[in-house]
């Protein structure tokens, strides 16, 4: 089994704005070996239930890694290819107590484009 590459936009705080509000500065990472998969049908429901958000898939984040997964977005390449949300906060078990080599579970929601909801009011108006 092998993972691929998604690249994740880590947010920084930089400074404020004259309102007193956070300005953030963004870096991409790419983190590799991440298995992407569909969510189970109870992680969709207690997605909802708790967040209001929809679960469209699930990441196996391999074991060892030290990158930020809360509040943060995620690229993934075709065939899933999307910016995505995090939703939560991962899952994790312990490192020696997994047989693989992933041991965190994230959650993701689709970040819809502009182009992308541009289509779909397009569609809505025939």
């Amino acid at each position: 089994m092998r993972g691929i590459t998604v690249k994740l936009t880590k947010k920084t705080q930089t400074g404020t704005d004259p309102f007193g509000q956070p300005i953030y500065s963004t870096i991409e990472e790419d983190v590799s070996d991440v298995l992407v998969g569909e969510p189970s049908t109870d992680d969709i429901t207690n997605a909802i239930t708790m967040y209001g958000k929809k679960v469209a898939y699930t990441l196996a984040i391999p074991k060892g890694d030290t990158h930020v997964w809360e509040d943060t977005t995620v690229t993934l390449p075709a065939p899933f290819e999307g910016t995505y949300h995090t939703i939560g906060y991962p899952t994790a078990g312990i490192e020696a107590n997994i047989p693989l080599r992933w041991n965190k579970k994230v959650h993701l929601e689709r970040i819809e484009s502009e182009s992308e909801t541009e289509q779909q009011g397009n569609q809505g108006s025939s």
